[in-house]
């Protein structure tokens, strides 16, 4: 899935160059943070989001979500063994396999959150359960952008924005994935660099390693 130079956006839409620079700046200001555009193209994304809605969508959240290799248990913020769910789906495995290949992460994921954003969604600031999965932690964004909010634990005024796009992916490791808070405010659109995003469908495929003591 080698990145190729194209947006969902409409023309009119596209992101200016400083935008693209803006969002440098702000990730370098995050230790652990890479960001990768046009990871995927726009024909990956539609086979992508064609496999999420074979599978069976859980409704525990305000958000839809679907679970892989293991069920994560979010009132508990725990998963064991009892929660595994049997292997990944080919689709999710070789995505998995390529994201390790390609040094993205240290190690293969085996488990996969899928999570459905309609315009008007989002999550709250978080920091994915510490126990529960290794440090490297990579998540594509299908279907629409939306921006997401990096707050700094210990310095809650240390806040940075940045647009992921349709097709990008981010990940999260040492710092970024410790010590800065992650969140996608509750919104219909987003401003960046004074260009207004109306968001439209977004699904996330965030993979992780579990640790199961």
């Amino acid at each position: 899935m080698e990145a190729t130079q194209l947006s969902l956006l409409p023309e009119d839409k596209q992101i200016p160059q400083q935008s693209n620079e803006k969002k440098e700046v702000l990730i370098r200001n995050i230790p652990g943070l890479r960001y990768k555009e046009n990871y995927i193209t726009e024909d990956e994304q539609s086979q992508l989001l064609a496999q999420v809605d074979k599978g069976l969508w859980l409704k525990d959240l305000k958000r839809r979500v679907q679970h892989y290799g293991f069920k994560y248990d979010y009132k508990a913020r725990k998963v064991n063994y009892d929660m595994r769910i049997g292997e990944l789906p080919e689709w999710l495995k070789d995505i998995s396999l390529e994201l390790y290949e390609k040094g993205y992460m240290p190690k293969v994921a085996d488990q996969v959150i899928v999570n459905e954003y309609l315009p008007g969604q989002g999550i709250s600031a978080h920091i994915d359960c510490e126990p529960c999965f290794q440090d490297t932690i990579a998540s594509l964004s299908l279907g629409s952008s939306c921006i997401m909010n990096f707050t700094y634990k210990l310095d809650k005024t240390k806040k940075y924005p940045v647009l992921l796009d349709p097709g990008s992916l981010v990940v999260l490791s040492d710092e970024a994935r410790y010590n800065w808070l992650h969140e996608i405010p509750i919104r219909k659109s987003d401003m960046w660099d004074g260009v207004k995003y109306p968001r439209q469908r977004r699904v996330s495929l965030t993979f992780r390693k579990v640790i199961v003591g």
